[in-house]
């Protein structure tokens, strides 16, 4: 939608094509199956795995919003990962950033092993990733990489992967379309676990994928019929109501984030700290040029694990909670939490440092939470022993690429290991 502003296109008009009694608000169809007019010809919806008026809205409405041709809505965000993983077929390659989700790095290690797909893991940031792409059908990664917050080049991967003849599968969660439509910057494939930022509201679990390629939503839409992890007409209008906020909620999350980013960076008593808006982000000025703004999630790292998680068990205003996204600020140590999933295989170039705090900031007064953050890194720089900043599950050993092909390469093979 160019003709209208950015957040009347967040507002879907007039409920739901085709009601009946023209309900204001999205009306929720709650059933299974749908009554035909007769035995020998079928209507427009017949059973809810296959259709509901409800999810469909919601499928409309995310596809108008990504500039795409087509948008599905599934019952998690791994079940959409899993939706354009099965575009790859065995003996195949699918080429990851190593700096995925640990649940997806999980999902593409079985993927590996059971379908004869070769999954070939690389920096698609940093590393020399052209070669790696060579021969790809699928490459997937992230607008912004979960929880160190690298920006991948989106349409320099795009103009190489058209090149190479490979669709470019970018997982836009940590930005939304609110702050990047990748469709428009080349990428073949969207996807969002939609239970973040664009719920907003930590009270549904979903996943979204959209595409303009015709050939891409009928085997996306083929998968989610057939196999059947559809998101439910309750959760798809949760969904909705969720999305209308999207951008009132992103704007002032990400100015949050902003003040509570600027505030740690300033202490001088930090090893690090990581969020795209920071002078000193290794992708500033690229992040700049491919979105509308840095979202709504930073990390910083103490220098010492023990301490990180004294911290994180410390903070009152910040709750204890892997995701984020939501209204509400939540705090979580990723090597421990979300990324405990990365496969031992990976686990020397895919794991986030074991003193890393992530911080996702919601609707707060960010005056609030810096105090919050205050009495806790208070509380505990006297105890602070201040270890270097390992990957997860190594002993103070310095991070290397030494075990990775070409220093920029790892590659899971098709049999067993």
């Amino acid at each position: 939608m160019n003709d209208i502003g950015r957040h009347t296109a967040l507002v879907p008009q007039h409920g739901s094509r085709g009601d009946p009694w023209r309900a204001s608000a999205p009306p929720i169809y709650q059933t299974a199956t749908f009554e035909q007019e007769s035995a020998s010809e079928f209507g427009t919806y017949d059973y809810a795995r296959s259709g509901n008026p409800t999810r469909e809205m919601l499928e409309r409405h995310c596809a108008s919003l990504e500039d795409a041709q087509a948008a599905f809505a599934f019952a998690s965000g791994v079940a959409a990962v899993t939706a354009v993983a099965r575009l790859v077929q065995s003996g195949e390659r699918l080429v990851a950033h190593t700096g995925l989700y640990g649940g997806t790095q999980r999902l593409l290690a079985r993927l590996a092993q059971e379908r004869g797909v070769e999954v070939v893991w690389t920096d698609l940031v940093d590393g020399n990733w052209r070669t790696a792409v060579r021969g790809a059908r699928l490459v997937l990664v992230e607008s912004l990489t979960n929880p160190l917050w690298r920006a991948p080049d989106i349409r320099l991967l795009a103009a190489a992967c058209k090149a190479e003849g490979a669709w470019l599968a970018v997982d836009a969660t940590a930005l939304s379309p609110w702050l990047q439509k990748p469709l428009t910057l080349g990428a073949d494939i969207v996807l969002h676990s939609a239970t973040k930022l664009l719920c907003g509201h930590a009270d549904v679990t979903a996943g979204i994928v959209a595409t303009r390629d015709a050939t891409i939503a009928e085997r996306i839409g083929f998968i989610q019929n057939s196999e059947g992890a559809v998101l439910s007409p309750f959760d798809s209008w949760l969904l909705l109501r969720g999305m209308r906020t999207l951008g009132v909620r992103i704007d002032r999350q990400q100015a949050n984030a902003a003040v509570v980013a600027e505030w740690l960076a300033n202490r001088g008593d930090l090893a690090a700290v990581h969020y795209p808006s920071l002078p000193t982000h290794a992708d500033h000025a690229l992040h700049a040029s491919q979105a509308q703004g840095p979202g709504t999630v930073l990390s910083f790292e103490t220098g010492d694990e023990t301490r990180s998680i004294e911290i994180v068990e410390r903070l009152e205003r910040f709750a204890i909670a892997v995701s984020f996204g939501s209204v509400d600020s939540t705090a979580s140590v990723p090597c421990r939490m979300s990324h405990a999933s990365v496969p031992e295989a990976l686990r020397h170039v895919a794991m986030p440092p074991s003193d890393l705090i992530r911080l996702s900031i919601g609707l707060e007064d960010p005056e609030d939470l810096i105090a919050d953050l205050e009495q806790a890194l208070t509380a505990t720089s006297s105890n602070a022993t201040r270890t270097s900043s390992v990957p997860c599950g190594k002993a103070h050993a310095p991070r290397t690429t030494a075990h990775m092909i070409d220093n920029s390469v790892a590659t899971i093979p098709r049999s067993r290991r």
